[in-house]
């Protein structure tokens, strides 16, 4: 059984791996199985198909990613402290991997909005769930800061639209740039977004 469950983590490992440096609709599943390293019918036998794939790869990422922002935005300090931190955390994600293969990565769930939205709409309807997740953890962190009176804006949903917009528009831009200094200017766009009045 370990083995069975060891393959299915090796193909998601490199499929996540292949759709990050080359996108989902350029792979074969022969493709993914010889970099997973596993015969193709492992992977019939965890997938039916190449979209089911994408989704427990986008469902994976999201788990981790979900567990950093919970635990950033649920931690110690002031509300755009917490907020800030976030920021900042993807700043170093996305240098991370620059760091690692050359290139600035983007984010898995915008490079597939952008590639896959109007072609498959069961991955289309994962990442609108998702990103709905993304602006209810940041709206509740607004709202912390509105009730201190740390910020002015009043909707505090169309905030954090706001603010998930513009953290997803500049990693995109540092994708498209190569370079993570697109990420800097991310914090004072999203101060000037809320009107926020503490220092």
């Amino acid at each position: 059984m370990g083995r069975t469950s060891d393959a299915k983590q090796k193909i998601l490992g490199a499929a996540r791996s292949l759709i990050e440096g080359r996108g989902y609709s350029a792979l074969g599943v022969a493709e993914i199985c010889k970099a997973a390293g596993v015969p193709k019918g492992s992977f019939y036998y965890f997938f039916e198909s190449k979209e089911s794939l994408a989704l427990a790869v986008v469902d994976e990422h999201w788990a981790a990613q979900r567990r950093d922002w919970e635990r950033v935005l649920g931690g110690a300090g002031k509300p755009l402290e917490r907020l800030r931190r976030l920021f900042e955390e993807t700043e170093a994600g996305q240098r991370a991997v620059q760091d690692g293969c050359g290139t600035v990565s983007g984010c898995l769930f915008g490079n597939l909005t952008l590639e896959l939205s109007n072609q498959t709409e069961a991955v289309r309807l994962r990442l609108q769930e998702i990103f709905e997740a993304q602006v209810d953890l940041v709206e509740s962190v607004i709202a912390e800061a509105r009730r201190r009176g740390d910020v002015s804006a009043t909707d505090t949903r169309e905030a954090a639209r706001a603010l998930v917009a513009q953290l997803e528009g500049q990693v995109m831009f540092a994708k498209l740039y190569n370079d993570t200094a697109r990420l800097t200017p991310l914090w004072d766009n999203c101060r000037a977004l809320l009107g926020a009045t503490a220092a």
